[in-house]
């Protein structure tokens, strides 16, 4: 969600990101090279990942972008999915290899990166660091309240049979390396595409029933359910406790008694 409550969400396979503005009007951008996740920076700029350049970028005022990252030891990022921006200002984003696997949600094309990783990038010191390689195919991720533990998805099921369909959590460690991995969920309908934690550390992530909603010990706590397979979702509004959903061809919102951090 953007500061003035707009909403903005993918739809990827027809290369495209649709907003929702606050008056309920809906407007297409095209082309979005095949954009994915969005976030907003610290200064309030979106940072947008982008299967089809396979490069994480800053969308300027005039639409253009800025390249931020595309490049990892001299070779082409997989298709970044996912992206964060943490209270000091490095971005951390997921690279597995959707966009690059076919032609359907981006260009088919080898890896030119010997994994699937899990990225920090420092905007003062322009590095960017490998933060974890322990998924075969990360996608989503979110920070607890108090950015102590990293949540990341694992989705390789959703491209080989008997692949990982749940969230790991990770210890944010003083230097900010990941620690003590632990499987938090395992998601056993669907996979967590996308989720959000809330002020309380409550995990909201996406299933092909609706949404999960977990406590931060990993206990199960409900469902809302959804007539459609879930992909992601993101708080917003005024109160920043709509929970707006996307899934397989609607946007859905429910307002909660919750709200992000």
């Amino acid at each position: 969600m953007l500061p003035d409550h707009t909403v903005l969400w993918s739809d990827i396979p027809n290369n495209r990101v649709l907003r929702l503005g606050p008056d309920g009007s809906v407007r297409v951008d095209r082309p979005s090279h095949f954009a994915n996740g969005h976030t907003v920076d610290l200064n309030g700029d979106l940072l947008r990942c982008e299967h089809g350049r396979r490069q994480v970028v800053r969308v300027n005022d005039d639409g253009s972008t800025t390249t931020l990252v595309d490049q990892y030891m001299g070779g082409r990022l997989n298709s970044p999915n996912d992206v964060v921006v943490k209270s000091d200002g490095t971005t951390w984003f997921t690279d597995p290899p959707y966009g690059i696997a076919s032609d359907y949600e981006g260009y088919e094309a080898p890896s030119e990166q010997p994994g699937n990783f899990v990225f920090r990038f420092d905007p003062r010191r322009d590095e960017l660091r490998v933060a974890t390689d322990l998924l075969e195919e990360p996608n989503g991720l979110a920070f607890s309240p108090d950015e102590s533990i990293l949540y990341v998805s694992d989705t390789s099921a959703a491209s080989r049979e008997g692949g990982n369909h749940h969230i790991l959590a990770f210890d944010v460690g003083a230097d900010q390396q990941l620690e003590n991995p632990r499987v938090f969920a395992s998601i056993e309908d669907g996979v967590a595409d996308g989720f959000r934690v809330d002020a309380d550390g409550n995990v909201f992530t996406s299933s092909a029933k609706g949404i999960l909603i977990y406590a931060p010990d990993g206990d199960l706590l409900g469902l809302i359910g959804v007539p459609e397979v879930v992909s992601n979702c993101t708080f917003g509004g005024p109160r920043r406790n709509c929970l707006y959903i996307t899934a397989s061809t609607s946007l859905y919102a429910i307002d909660l008694a919750t709200s992000a951090p």
